[in-house]
């Protein structure tokens, strides 16, 4: 055996979504197109939980929900 990983795991570029059992930990799945990320949500939302994460460009997510601050 090795040494662990000093470095945080980089996404790929593309569109994720997050897929997981009632109480137990998550699975990201990435499509290439919005559509196709659309239609895999629509696909395993009749079995497991699906959370829609968004996209993903240069580490960074572009159209994630931010939430707002109330004043």
């Amino acid at each position: 055996m090795g040494r662990p990983a000093t470095k945080p795991a980089r996404l790929k570029d593309g569109f994720y979504i997050e897929v997981k059992n009632q109480g137990s930990g998550g699975v990201l799945i990435r499509r290439d197109t919005k559509d196709q990320m659309l239609l895999a949500a629509k696909d395993y939302s009749r079995m497991k939980q699906v959370t829609v994460l968004g996209e993903m460009k240069s580490d960074k997510w572009v159209d994630k929900i931010k939430p707002s601050k109330k004043k």
